[in-house]
């Protein structure tokens, strides 16, 4: 992917968990990339880690203001800018039970900041021939028992994509949304306690591969997506699932062999 050379890659949330994975990936190809996260310390760790082509710009995604700062900033570095992946995202989610303010943050955090900043991005895309990257979820495309806000927002993303693709196309603009499936991250670290065999074993009847997925394998999707090899590819919804889409009901287990009683 020597194509990156050059050019410049916003990553929000590019700080930590599958962000940091997303922009070391980018790095390593060549890209310049701009990482914008709210964690001071985090971002500059990986700024520093990167070394040269590596910029950390405290972002609050939330705020216009910030957002405006951020892309400024990424021009004024580095002379242009070509994709920007929007990957920050906020889990915040009581199932039924969730305020009123937690549901506005989900949404605003998930969806409406990255409509916000693909459309303060769009003019210095449409003249670089760039792209963007959305990171979705499965929960976008399927309810899940106990959790509304964070179902609900990346539903709205997935819908957000499809209207930036349509949108953008007179303007050369490619967009699309990269639909996750269990991700070894920061909240399944969590949830786990970091015990990533348990987290595999839970997965395991979802999948069709049996484990969560690491987050470079995130990473590597979402440069090709972005790369000229994927130049035909917009308003597409690329699973990273391990088959979690492609099964119905009946998961991987033949239904037969479990229907038959034996003698």
């Amino acid at each position: 992917m020597s194509d990156f050379n050059g050019k410049t890659v916003i990553v929000t949330g590019g700080a930590a968990s599958i962000g940091a994975a997303i922009t070391r990936k980018f790095h390593a190809v060549g890209a310049n990339v701009v990482v914008a996260a709210r964690t001071v310390d985090k971002g500059e760790a990986i700024a520093a880690e990167l070394g040269e082509r590596a910029l950390f710009v405290e972002t609050d995604i939330r705020d216009d203001a910030s957002l405006e700062i951020l892309v400024a900033r990424s021009i004024e570095t580095f002379g242009s800018l070509d994709v920007v992946v929007n990957n920050a995202a906020s889990y915040g989610d009581e199932g039924a039970a969730t305020d009123r303010a937690t549901w506005l943050d989900t949404i605003n955090t998930n969806a409406v900041s990255a409509a916000i900043l693909g459309e303060m991005a769009r003019p210095h895309l449409r003249r670089s021939g760039g792209n963007i990257v959305n990171i979705g979820s499965i929960s976008g495309a399927y309810p899940h028992i106990g959790r509304w806000a964070y179902p609900v927002a990346k539903a709205t993303m997935r819908h957000l994509s499809r209207t930036q693709a349509v949108e953008y196309a007179a303007d050369g603009i490619r967009v699309n949304l990269l639909v996750l499936g269990h991700i070894w991250s920061d909240p399944f670290d969590g949830l786990t306690g970091g015990d990533r065999a348990h987290a595999d074993a839970t997965s395991a009847p979802l999948n069709l591969m049996g484990r969560v997925a690491n987050a470079e394998e995130v990473a590597e999707v979402a440069a090709f997506v972005a790369s000229s090899a994927a130049s035909y590819i917009t308003g597409g919804e690329v699973p990273v699932d391990g088959g979690y889409s492609a099964m119905g009901p009946e998961g991987h287990m033949p239904l037969m062999p479990q229907l038959q009683k034996l003698a």
